[in-house]
């Protein structure tokens, strides 16, 4: 939680396009449900759900790809649809309220599983893996604060987050996953435009920004930024951050796809977008009208962040042996890292250990990938499940 796992949006959901995905990630809600009641949820595990809202007339093929035994709500009627969610704009149709969803404080889970790991004897080495020698036991050349060390293992798991690639190729092994920088912001809604009770809610539909005549004119002469003008993808997101007696949201919208070498620092990430709040802010105002008000006036107090999403093509994680004796890999968690690492950890864990897998695991595995049918079928998904 000390790099881009620092910057999650810190939300979770079942909802997914295919049943590997949502059956991995109801195992990580209920290890999460598990570890609240464990902690006095000491990490504010809140189940708010998930409002996935839509001017499209027709949910069939939505509907269709959601499993049957994952709870939610249909809203199809606008006076149903405003007596529950009064944010959103009068042009939905149809709002989809997955029930299973919700959000936590991540650097409070992760506090509280190092006190966990702390406990039972665990203990950790700081420092950057500079080389893996594979003897007769594996030797990692280990660069930390007090100079080079050798440290020897006989198993390994690879759990580098947007580094993962690269301690995969010092093993040999190349890994089929990509980094994409991916931004949020955070800002006080001193306006109060958004209700302390909207769960996090998201914009499924494809949208043109609102622009002026004049402001059109100039984006489009300009190559850099003439995109601004065209249709962008579904996804805009926003959800209020502190509770009840909060006052600050957290807005995102995932439709960087330009891939990039994860940087040590992520202030020297190139795609740092310094129009992003602006244009974050117009995307949301397009379902959340009220957001327009920060358009002209943008909120004085905000945090402009983003991280790294580390992804296969078909945006599942990577979690098993990789192909090296006593070798294992936890990666490309993509945007879902922090809802998927309590089932992810103990994926791995049972792999590492010989315990009975669950039947998504090879799914899950670098083994996918010669399943022909499956593959083929991932590749003709549009709906990667990303956010």
């Amino acid at each position: 939680m000390s790099f881009t796992s620092a910057q999650s949006g810190d939300n979770y959901r079942n909802w997914w396009p295919h049943r590997t995905m949502t059956d991995f990630t109801n195992d990580s809600i209920d290890e999460l449900d598990r570890l609240a009641r464990e902690s006095e949820n000491v990490f504010h595990m809140r189940r708010g759900g998930y409002c996935l809202a839509t001017r499209k007339k027709d949910l069939d093929d939505m509907l269709a790809a959601i499993p049957g035994d994952i709870d939610v709500d249909v809203l199809t009627t606008g006076q149903k649809i405003r007596e529950r969610f009064p944010a959103l704009s009068s042009d939905i149709r149809n709002v989809v309220h997955i029930r299973r969803g919700g959000d936590i404080s991540g650097q409070q889970l992760a506090q509280y599983l190092l006190q966990e790991f702390n406990a039972g004897g665990g203990r950790r080495l700081r420092g950057e893996v500079t080389a893996i020698a594979d003897k007769n036991q594996y030797q990692l050349s280990v660069m930390t604060e007090s100079g080079l060390r050798t440290v020897e293992a006989e198993m390994i798991v690879n759990a580098a987050g947007p580094f993962v690639a690269r301690i995969a190729r010092m093993l040999g092994v190349d890994l089929p996953v990509k980094n994409v920088f991916q931004q949020k912001i955070a800002f006080q809604d001193h306006l109060g435009v958004i209700p302390r009770d909207m769960p996090f809610s998201i914009d499924l539909d494809a949208k043109r920004l609102n622009w002026t005549d004049e402001e059109r004119e100039m984006l489009v002469e300009d190559p850099a930024l003439a995109w601004l003008t065209e249709t962008l993808p579904s996804g805009t997101h926003c959800r209020p951050e502190g509770g009840a007696n909060g006052e600050w949201v957290k807005l995102g919208w995932a439709y960087n796809q330009q891939t990039s070498a994860a940087q040590e620092d992520l202030a020297n990430e190139p795609a740092i977008d310094p129009s992003f709040p602006e244009i974050v802010i117009r995307g949301a105002a397009s379902f959340l009208p009220a957001m327009a008000a920060y358009v002209s006036q943008p909120p004085p107090r905000f945090s402009h962040y983003g991280g790294y999403y580390t992804m296969t093509a078909e945006n599942w994680p990577l979690i098993g042996p990789l192909d090296r004796r006593g070798a294992f890999v936890v990666g490309a968690l993509s945007g879902f890292g922090t809802m998927a690492a309590c089932a992810a950890g103990k994926l791995c864990a049972d792999t590492v250990c010989g315990d009975r897998l669950p039947a998504y695991a090879a799914d899950l595995s670098l083994a996918r990938l010669d399943n022909e049918e499956l593959m083929s079928d991932l590749a003709a998904t549009q709906n990667k499940g990303l956010l």
